[in-house]
């Protein structure tokens, strides 16, 4: 830095004096002057002790510039000093806090491996990616966060259908999978969705020996119905061949149940993974599922639970024989 201890400044014409040689000048200016002052009070013509006398001003001159040119030069030492250590304050404390979080993770049984992974893959989109990527990265992560955040309370949602948590949650369940499905005359079991969704159910219960029961609830006028009631046969065939427990119950408003629900049956769509927590799927008047709800709080998990197996028991395993509308 220009001007700076020890460094060359400038002269008053621009040109550049070496410290020392200043230094120098500077000693031999201060001894001259002495000699002078000397010789204007101490006429008594001993020129050894004037030159002893400007040698000993000028060296002492010397030596304050020298000393001077050391304290600034140890200010600034010590002010380099204090910014490093607060800029290494500042990484310690991101690394305690980050060595924190992992070490909760750590504690609450999640993967601190993954974690990482993440936080290196981010780092490495944000310096490489193009804009969109970058843009796309940060919202899978807000959604992340949004849902991770939302479960905190034991329950999650989702504005439409989620079919990767449906098939998350199979591939996650390690013991049962209790599911009821309505509607079975909308396309869902025909579309590409439901072909991962009846994979990762089959290799949940091949792998991990999970049970799986299906409970499929239809209407007195889709029992009417030749056409929908051949589709719905194969479809209960298919599920049997796969290894799932299928039961039907047709649903209608006269219908007296044997034994008192915990709640009316409606025809709603849940799937309970390990009696521990269920997804249900709020359908709209077009019964087309327009948002998906994740609960894990125990008291409503039991409710759930204690439904599905009030129905299963009135329920029967053979697919009703269609009825001939009169």
């Amino acid at each position: 830095m220009p001007g700076g201890a020890g460094t060359p400044g400038p002269a008053a014409g621009g040109v550049r004096i070496a410290p020392v040689v200043l230094k120098v000048l500077i000693t031999v200016v201060v001894s001259t002057v002495a000699y002078v002052i000397t010789n204007l009070f101490d006429q008594t013509g001993d020129d050894l002790w004037k030159i002893a006398v400007s040698v000993v001003i000028g060296g002492s001159a010397l030596i304050v510039q020298y000393m001077v040119d050391f304290e600034q030069r140890l200010g600034a030492v010590e002010s380099g000093h204090r910014e490093r250590s607060r800029e290494l304050e500042g990484h310690f404390n991101h690394l305690s806090d980050a060595a924190g979080l992992l070490g909760e993770l750590d504690q609450a049984g999640m993967s601190t491996s993954d974690a990482r992974r993440l936080i290196k893959s981010l780092n490495r989109v944000g310096a490489q990616g193009p804009e969109i990527v970058k843009a796309f990265a940060r919202s899978e992560v807000e959604n992340l966060a949004s849902v991770v955040t939302d479960l905190t309370g034991m329950t999650a949602h989702w504005p439409r259908d989620n079919n990767e948590w449906l098939i998350r949650l199979t591939e996650c369940a390690r013991r049962t999978i209790d599911a009821t499905s309505s509607s079975v005359d909308q396309p869902f079991w025909s579309t590409d969705s439901a072909g991962p969704y009846l994979d990762a159910q089959a290799e949940a219960m091949r792998v991990r020996g999970v049970t799986i029961r299906r409970l499929f609830m239809i209407r007195e006028d889709e029992r009417s119905n030749p056409e929908f009631m051949e589709r719905f046969q194969q479809l209960c065939q298919d599920q049997r061949d796969a290894g799932i427990s299928v039961r039907v119950r047709v649903l209608s408003p006269a219908q007296q149940l044997d034994r008192p629900l915990p709640r009316p049956v409606v025809a709603r769509d849940v799937v309970i993974f390990d009696s521990e927590l269920y997804l249900e799927f709020d359908p709209d008047r077009q019964e087309g599922n327009v948002q998906t709800r994740l609960d894990a709080e125990g008291r409503r998990v039991d409710g759930q639970v204690r439904t599905f197996n009030a129905l299963w028991a009135t329920a029967t395993e053979e697919v009703p024989s269609p009825t001939v509308s009169g």
